[in-house]
């Protein structure tokens, strides 16, 4: 009778524990990088297919007012992996180049990301693609809550190494070879030259190799596949105990390089700069299906999270990528700059087929997460910005999940109330020039009505002044 007790004890112990990982589900952050708001099908694009992200927003929530605390790429990240303005701790600019080595630079060590918080829950963490929020040592993802890394950690990287086999490459010169300025095409059509940005491609290699872990590798297959493997191996390898993928593609980020299968796929678009880009984007969404269709294929999918955004709108110039309707885009802090492609799915929890036209934030990712995976807050002497979207999703809650939303680089600034924004785009302190507009009405931002509307001006720059007073102030790299 006591072994059979034993016998018992032991078995309710282990149904507890697999009931107790059972009900934490899985969580998957997808970020796309430069991607604009009027790009896939889902968000009215139409000259690209985008099935699978399509599929995605089809089978689970599609937010239309979903925005970034930062139109660009590191200081977006550094509120989305902590949950919190990153204007509170400093990360207001972007680390660009040489600047990435710099031991000072990256998201401060204070800082709680959300991948510490479940890895400190038991969750298996990993963290594939581009990084950029610190490259040096004390910065490096596995010291930031990822158990697993594998990508690059500065701003960006070729997809492909030197030669460029298999791919048609665009580059930002200062000049063609002839020393003219416009267009120039190699004479197998491989490589393409523009001066029409008026400077030349960074030089995103330079010192910023691939890695696993920290050691370098030589990866001679396309990153976008090669993290894609990466997602899947991860997928296989960890499917018994629940976990945290983030995976950061850096497509479709410069430099622009198109694989040659995808351009036949668009051979219909004369402009070679624009189906190099539609080669990248459908390149992108198809590996995005990979990973989703192993989930599927595991059996995780009911029981997985899954978070899509892009980290800031689209650079329309450099990449065409467009923002739709929206007026600016990347570096900008008009909705173009800011409002992003987002898409939640959880099937378990979460409505099917769901449009929420609430404002909501990036922020909301680190809150949320926490909330699904039922881990505390940590360090709960910490404020977090964001919100759990989860009870605004599921139960009815009709008020908007965030009063205001806020935004400030450097100089420039804008805050979102309801329906009114305002913008200080190119102003300075000293010499306030604010916009504002009323995006009900006037999506596109091009009617300021700041002189129609004082009262609501004066309330709304009130309230982000309110909010900077809580803020760090502005440290320029």
């Amino acid at each position: 009778m006591r072994i059979m007790g034993i016998i018992g004890l032991v078995l309710q112990v282990l149904a507890s524990s697999l009931l107790a990982q059972e009900s934490r589900p899985n969580i998957i952050l997808i970020v796309a990088d430069d991607l604009g708001y009027g790009e896939l099908g889902c968000y009215g694009g139409h000259e690209i297919p985008t099935p699978h992200l399509d599929a995605l927003a089809r089978e689970g929530v599609r937010f239309t007012d979903g925005y970034v605390t930062a139109p660009f790429c590191a200081a977006s990240r550094a509120g989305l992996f902590t949950g919190r303005y990153q204007t509170r701790f400093g990360f207001e600019f972007n680390p660009i180049g040489a600047d990435n080595a710099n031991p000072q630079t990256g998201l401060p060590t204070s800082e709680n990301t959300l991948a510490d918080a479940l890895r400190d829950a038991g969750y298996a963490t990993a963290l594939i693609g581009k990084w950029h929020l610190g490259g040096t040592a004390r910065f490096h993802p596995q010291r930031r809550g990822f158990d697993e890394y594998f990508g690059f950690l500065h701003e960006g990287h070729y997809y492909v190494p030197p030669p460029w086999e298999g791919v048609t490459t665009w580059l930002r010169r200062k000049t063609l070879p002839d020393g003219s300025q416009g267009r120039w095409t190699s004479p197998d059509g491989r490589i393409l030259w523009s001066t029409h940005m008026g400077h030349r491609e960074p030089d995103y290699d330079a010192d910023n190799p691939i890695v696993r872990s920290s050691q370098p590798v030589a990866e001679s297959v396309h990153l976008t596949d090669a993290f894609t493997r990466e997602a899947v191996s991860f997928l296989e390898r960890r499917r018994d105990q629940p976990f945290f993928l983030c995976v950061t593609f850096n497509a479709v980020h410069s430099p622009m390089q198109g694989v040659n299968r995808y351009l036949e796929q668009f051979a219909h678009i004369e402009d070679m700069h624009r189906r190099i880009f539609a080669a990248m984007l459908a390149h992108l969404d198809d590996s995005i299906g990979q990973v989703l269709k192993r989930l599927r294929d595991l059996e995780l999918e009911k029981h997985t999270l899954v978070i899509f955004l892009s980290d800031n709108g689209g650079p329309t110039r450099e990449l065409t990528s467009s923002n739709g309707a929206l007026r600016g885009g990347k570096g900008q802090l008009y909705e173009g700059g800011v409002r992003v492609p987002f898409l939640m799915r959880w099937p378990e929890m979460l409505p099917k087929g769901h449009v929420e036209r609430r404002p909501v934030s990036s922020l909301d990712v680190y809150t949320t997460a926490i909330a699904a995976a039922g881990v505390n807050l940590a360090p709960p002497n910490l404020p977090r910005d964001g919100v759990n979207l989860l009870p605004y999703l599921n139960d009815n809650q009709v008020q908007d999940p965030h009063a205001q939303l806020y935004w400030r680089v450097g100089d420039n600034a804008a805050l979102r109330q309801d329906d009114w924004k305002i913008v200080r785009q190119g102003g300075s302190r000293t010499k306030p020039d604010w916009e504002l507009y009323h995006l009900a009405d006037d999506l596109s931002e091009t009617r300021n009505v700041a002189a129609q509307h004082p009262a609501v001006l004066q309330r709304l720059t009130a309230a982000w002044e309110k909010m900077n007073a809580d803020m760090a102030p502005a440290q320029r790299p």
